[in-house]
């Protein structure tokens, strides 16, 4: 079985590591992290459809049920994951490009995976853990690609960076919290697991702080501009007022 999972993760690390390699060639013009984030908004498109599928439909349900034995889908999308954020934490040490709180991210969720596959328990409510923690991610790719191209200050920028806030504040703080609520009082998850949620949770409240920080400053940047915008508009109004009717407002030009 421990053979069999490895083997699993291994080619799953293959297929993410080919795919990036892949995209290095096609878009040789472009950025190596370009590629990673190619490769980052895959492994979240398709892992949010797994992953909901697993919650949904095949189940178990996991406000209901944390701690139950693993299922042959929830082993199969957690080795595919598992792969990817080895890969990922690889790519993200190499080349240095992100913090210690991204890093300490990537690292709890290898951990947790490894946990829930080397115990054959609680995927259900790993499961649900990975759908709320990429359900914003293909959100955070498309900001990065705006940018990159010169689009993110648009209304397109903007309705990202509104769906990614309310995602974020909606699936992984408020429905993360019930959540972890549900594995606490449960009495089948392992101790450590438990400790492993309120882990993750807490690294989700730090990004959270950064991205409602992020969010006042465009809000109140967006207000001034349209002030701006607004103050400029009655100027030329009134201009526009003024010139219109300085005629009238003339002498008889020698007339009188």
């Amino acid at each position: 079985m421990a053979l069999a999972l490895c083997l699993q993760v291994l080619c799953s690390l293959g297929g993410w590591l080919s795919l990036y390699i892949s995209l290095c060639r096609l878009t040789k013009h472009r950025s190596y992290e370009w590629s990673c984030r190619l490769v980052t908004f895959t492994h979240g498109v398709l892992s949010i459809g797994l992953s909901a599928y697993i919650g949904f439909i095949d189940g178990p349900w996991p406000f209901t049920h944390p701690g139950s034995p693993n299922t042959p889908l929830q082993v199969h999308v957690l080795c595919l994951t598992l792969g990817y954020f080895i890969f990922d934490l690889g790519w993200c040490i190499y080349f240095q490009s992100e913090g210690a709180l991204m890093l300490a991210h990537h690292t709890l969720s290898i951990l947790g995976i490894i946990m829930a596959l080397v115990l054959g328990e609680s995927g259900t409510e790993v499961n649900a853990v990975l759908f709320g923690s990429e359900i914003t991610n293909p959100l955070l790719q498309m900001r990065w690609f705006l940018r990159e191209t010169g689009h993110y200050h648009s209304f397109t920028g903007d309705v990202v960076d509104f769906l990614f806030v309310a995602l974020f504040t909606g699936v992984r703080i408020g429905v993360g919290a019930r959540l972890l609520y549900c594995e606490m009082v449960s009495p089948k998850p392992k101790w450590f697991v438990k400790v492993g949620g309120v882990a993750m949770y807490a690294v989700s409240w730090c990004f959270m702080v950064s991205i409602w920080r992020f969010a006042w400053r465009k809000s109140i940047k967006k207000y001034h501009a349209w002030r701006s915008r607004r103050s400029e508009e009655w100027q030329r109004k009134c201009n526009g007022h003024v010139k219109t009717h300085s005629p009238r407002l003339a002498p008889d030009n020698g007339l009188g």
